[in-house]
């Protein structure tokens, strides 16, 4: 209940009263349009809020509230999309003065203009939260949680850190399962909520706030207050929690001693599927310790009403059909501006819903439901690296299964570390030299008569080529040239569905050295229902090898229908790969593998094989020389 004065509690249920209402209208633009009771139309007024649905007490809920009233006032319609409405309620008290009771702060959603009124439509800061989360590494406690939907949607919040952390299960750490409903913040705060075993409003002052469900009475109604009342012949108590967790795909069931009352169903909680199953446990157990308080009796009445009463107000009622020794709890609020205030506790029996509630039955079959009908995906990453070569290597391999007969489709990326064998090239070099020769035979050679008359250290010079002129001559030359260069690595993929190899999709990569992504998909159609399935990928190189390192193949297979996990069939496949080696003498054997498979299909049949593929023997390295026979000539 809104904090009021006593005068105001024994005003409100005084036979007579004298109350007003006034209203403001703030624009986004600025603009402030007050108005005061006299011009609301009468009986156009409403205020309705709710934390429940209309058949049982829930957990978690984020119910909006909305405010719809018609004024006499000539305000421009378009100017008011999203404009702000703030209305407040007015008590005289004994002594003359007026309290005032804030009744909420609302957003303009819909304004429609007759001839003479404006007809508005409002609906409190809850819609704020109607915003994608995409969130979806998100950790940490509740608070943690709930500051950040607050900030991002710039609503404030009415609570502490120190007030979440205290309650049960507000310092544990949360984390949102990758499978989940979440979609938008409200989402979050619905899931959190659950958590801390309360349920989420936004208060009068515009903040977010969450309640609990409690025992102490705030006010007693009175049968001359009731205009009409409903009671149930029977006790809304809640001794046990369910909550499905999606890993096992099995529902917890959590109940106190004696476990008589009714069930609350969790169902798939994100927030709920980390953890030891102890911390699961203990998480579920703080929930229904909060939810076990329930003990309510469901009505329906309509009352002169109380504008300070809020949603999860404990109430007592006396006089008439009612029992003044039960306790009722507000879960609808209907409150009409200048007439009656419409109270409401919904809740169910739990003599007549125990059958099914014990162990919610259901669930197994809904979780199938929702499993057949979204998309379901297995993922696979290799763990060890691989060297390929000119042997087929399984780099891939992915065990599946469908409930229903469908279609599925592969996607693979593999990052390759390709080293290309060397290539030997040769070619002849082609060209044209210039070789510088003399002009002439010789020069002056001297004569006879002047040999005598020369001196030793002329004698050198006799040739008489000093001086002399020289021609050039160009040559045609051709020469062989050899070098080694990188040469192409060729990669073959090989499709493997069942054991059979698929024949008719072979992709083919052509690589330089260095680091390349294989990019792969292959469509599967078919899938007969309940039956493990394997696809494999195997990959082998000619011209080079292939490294891929751990983490370096990633794949998924996707489809609608499928099972959360594949059924073991029993089949056992142990591999063995032998290097290469060579036999004295010049015997050469390729690499092979042994593949050993076990299949226990029934209890009274074994099965064991050993199989070598891919052996082959080369061709002897040397010659064999024949013994010649010969005899005497």
């Amino acid at each position: 209940m809104y904090p009021v004065s006593n005068a105001f509690l024994r005003a409100v249920q005084e036979n007579t009263r004298n109350y007003r209402w006034t209203g403001q209208i703030t624009t986004k633009g600025g603009a402030v349009y007050p108005f005061v009771y006299e011009d609301i139309v009468k009986g156009s007024g409403y205020i309705t809020a709710q934390c429940c649905g209309s058949a049982e007490i829930e957990l978690g809920t984020v119910y909006a509230a909305e405010m719809g009233i018609t004024l006499f006032s000539q305000i421009d319609r378009y100017t008011l999309e999203g404009a702000e409405i703030r209305l407040s309620y007015h008590l005289r008290l004994a002594d003359g003065s007026f309290e005032e009771v804030p009744m909420g702060i609302f957003e303009v959603s819909e304004a429609n203009r007759t001839a003479h009124c404006l007809e508005l439509k409002a609906y409190d800061y809850m819609l704020r939260f109607e915003k994608s989360f995409n969130g979806f590494e998100t950790v940490g406690n509740a608070w943690a949680f709930l500051d950040l939907c607050c900030k991002a949607c710039n609503v404030g919040l009415a609570h502490t850190q120190a007030e979440i952390e205290a309650m049960p299960n507000g310092m544990e750490l949360l984390s949102i399962y990758p499978e989940n409903d979440i979609e938008t913040y409200r989402d979050v705060l619905y899931f959190v909520g659950q958590v801390l075993g309360g349920f989420f409003c936004i208060n009068r002052g515009g903040k977010l706030e969450l309640r609990k469900y409690g025992t102490q009475p705030v006010m007693e109604v009175k049968s001359r207050h009731r205009f009409t009342s409903s009671f149930s012949d029977f006790i809304t108590r809640y001794t046990a929690v369910s909550s499905t967790n999606l890993r096992t795909q099995t529902a917890e069931y959590y109940a106190l001693e004696p476990d008589d009352g009714l069930t609350m169903n969790l169902a798939v909680n994100p927030l709920l599927q980390f953890g030891l199953e102890e911390t699961r446990e203990q998480l579920c157990r703080n929930i229904l310790n909060d939810l076990a308080v329930v003990s309510y009796v469901p009505f329906d009445s309509s009352t002169i009403g109380n504008p300070a009463l809020d949603l999860g107000d404990v109430l007592t009622f006396t006089g008439g059909q009612a029992d003044g020794s039960q306790i009722a709890c507000i879960t609808s609020s209907n409150c009409k501006i200048g007439g009656k205030h419409t109270l409401k506790c919904v809740g169910k029996n739990p003599r007549l819903a125990q059958a099914k509630s014990k162990n919610d039955k259901n669930i197994s079959g809904l979780l199938n439901q929702i499993e057949a009908g979204k998309i379901g995906i297995h993922t696979f990453t290799n763990a060890s690296a691989y060297t390929v070569a000119e042997t087929n290597v399984r780099i891939i391999s992915i065990e599946f299964a469908a409930k229903e007969e469908t279609h599925v489709q592969f996607f693979g990326q593999v990052l390759v570390d390709v080293s290309a064998g060397q290539v030997s090239r040769s070619a002849s070099a082609k060209g044209s030299i210039v070789v510088p020769f003399p002009a002439g035979g010789g020069g002056d050679t001297g004569t006879g008569t002047d040999a005598g008359t020369d001196t030793g250290t002329d004698a050198g010079n006799g040739s008489g080529i000093q001086g002399a002129d020289t021609e050039s001559v160009t040559v045609d030359v051709e020469l062989p040239v050899t070098w080694t260069e990188d040469g192409k690595a060729v990669a073959y993929i090989t499709y493997e569905f069942n054991d059979s190899e698929i024949l008719i999709h072979y992709p083919v990569e052509t690589w330089g050295s260095g680091k390349h992504i294989l990019s792969l998909y292959y469509p599967i159609d078919g899938l007969v229902p309940d039956i493990t399935n394997t696809f494999n990928v195997h990959l082998r190189m000619e011209g080079g090898t292939a490294a891929i390192g751990t983490g370096g193949c990633i794949a998924s297979i996707s489809g609608q229908g499928m099972a959360a996990g594949a059924a073991w069939d029993g089949t056992i496949t142990v591999e063995e790969y032998v290097q290469p080696f060579t036999l004295k003498g010049g015997l050469q054997a390729k690499a092979f593998s042994g593949e050993m498979g076990f299949e226990t299909m029934e209890l009274v049949k074994k099965y064991y094989s050993d199989s070598i593929r891919k052996a082959g023997i080369g061709a002897f390295g040397k010659p064999v020389e024949l013994p010649q026979e010969g005899g005497a000539g």
